[in-house]
């Protein structure tokens, strides 16, 4: 899967976040997207590094400490 990939689903996503309001206000709609993608991008990483955290911060390109406090966020720890 390309970037353009993952673009066009968040964007469908998105899409049909908008269509399923049905007229009612959107909000916190960054909140509601970085959550969204956030965990399983932990969680697939994280398993590709076969739980080693300093290797999964570096396949994200963010620090160790980083890493944990987004697990302890997502209740991953």
């Amino acid at each position: 899967m390309s970037q353009q990939d993952i673009s066009a689903c968040v964007l469908g996503a998105l899409e049909q976040y908008f269509r399923d309001l049905d007229g009612e206000k959107p909000c916190a709609i960054y909140d509601m997207v970085l959550k969204s993608v956030e965990k399983p991008m932990l969680e697939v990483v994280l398993s590709k590094a076969g739980g080693n955290q300093t290797m999964a911060a570096d396949m994200l390109g963010i620090n160790r400490n980083t890493l944990r406090k987004k697990l302890t966020e997502h209740q991953m720890l």
